[in-house]
């Protein structure tokens, strides 16, 4: 039987408690949200941003409209500034993230800022590094090319929608050392605004290769315009993807798999960041955006809250020491 004291500290456990459930679900976006994709249209970010936003709206956890930004620059550094020095209380904004940015935090290219002047929201899934060619390319197995490597390190002209030294070239250096291709800093990269530019410059013959990931080379795959040489993945991709070799098949142990998800402003209320973040767990799970990732070759990687700040931070250590090892910085 409950004494009056014990009762009394239920009942305020209980008040507690329900004060915390009713302050996390205080906050609602009250007007259209924006989310910055840090890229030109048609790259990964730009598919991040457009595709969450559709989810969020046609399952109504969004009542307004979320509107893409895109704001190419610095390989995600001018979005990355922008949020910390002009919308850093905005709760209603989200920036689309992913591999390329920790990349650049690590490598100290965004001058002055770090990870935790935002808060990491959550990851969506992971969309796997490929390397591919124009269909007229006498590129035909990625071993072939890494071989042409080997005999020049100059030979082939790589474009990728991340700065130089991001991680679009990342995912070129890191392949060809695990294929023993000497002297890595003479392979040439060029760095557009975003993957779309790149992807453009390749199939048009201008360029040799592109690097990227999965999901941005689905269209002009379809048309039968890109030949994707291999996936950087642990195992093959499922259909429609499940006709692409892996790098693991060809001799040469290179996996790259580019997270994709938010960060918000470091100064946004700690209600909207729950309330990002909940709805963010939620999301991942609903068929819609299953189908979303079925459709667009990513794979499931969910991280969130907490969870995610730590894999953020771990990351960004982990590719420090990976590009001191290449030569990227010193």
């Amino acid at each position: 039987m409950l004494t009056k004291m014990s009762l009394k500290t239920v009942l305020l456990s209980s008040v507690v408690a329900l004060s915390a459930v009713s302050q996390a679900q205080a906050f609602e976006p009250n007007r259209s949200v924006d989310c910055i994709a840090p890229a030109a249209p048609g790259g990964g970010w730009d598919f991040t941003c457009r595709s969450v936003g559709k989810v969020l709206v046609d399952q109504d956890y969004i009542k307004g409209n979320v509107q893409t930004i895109n704001m190419g620059g610095a390989g995600g550094g001018v979005a990355f500034a922008h949020t910390v020095s002009k919308r850093a209380t905005d709760d209603n904004l989200i920036v689309a993230a992913s591999t390329a940015t920790t990349t650049r935090l690590a490598q100290g290219q965004f001058p002055g800022m770090h990870t935790d002047q935002v808060r990491w929201v959550a990851t969506l899934g992971a969309d796997y590094g490929v390397i591919a060619v124009g269909k007229d390319s006498k590129y035909t197995s990625l071993t072939q090319m890494m071989n042409a490597l080997k005999k020049d390190p100059s030979a082939v002209k790589f474009a990728g929608g991340s700065a130089s030294g991001g991680w679009d070239h990342l995912k070129v250096l890191m392949t060809a050392k695990e294929a023993h291709v000497g002297n890595l800093p003479k392979i040439r990269y060029l760095a557009f605004s975003g993957g779309s530019e790149a992807l453009v410059q390749v199939v048009g013959g201008h360029i040799d290769a592109f690097t990227g990931d999965i999901s941005e080379v689905k269209g002009f795959m379809e048309s039968g315009d890109l030949r994707v040489l291999a996936v950087l993945s642990e195992k093959r991709l499922p259909a429609p993807f499940d006709k692409i070799p892996t790098a693991l098949e060809q001799g040469i142990s290179s996996v790259a798999p580019n997270w994709r998800g938010f960060y918000v402003p470091g100064n946004a209320s700690k209600a909207s960041y729950d309330w990002w973040v909940n709805t963010m767990n939620e999301l991942y799970a609903t068929p819609e955006w299953k189908g979303v990732m079925a459709k667009n070759g990513l794979m499931p990687f969910h991280k969130s809250g907490e969870e995610l700040t730590k894999f953020v931070n771990n990351q960004t250590l982990d590719i420090k020491i990976l590009s001191k090892d290449i030569g990227l910085i010193k």
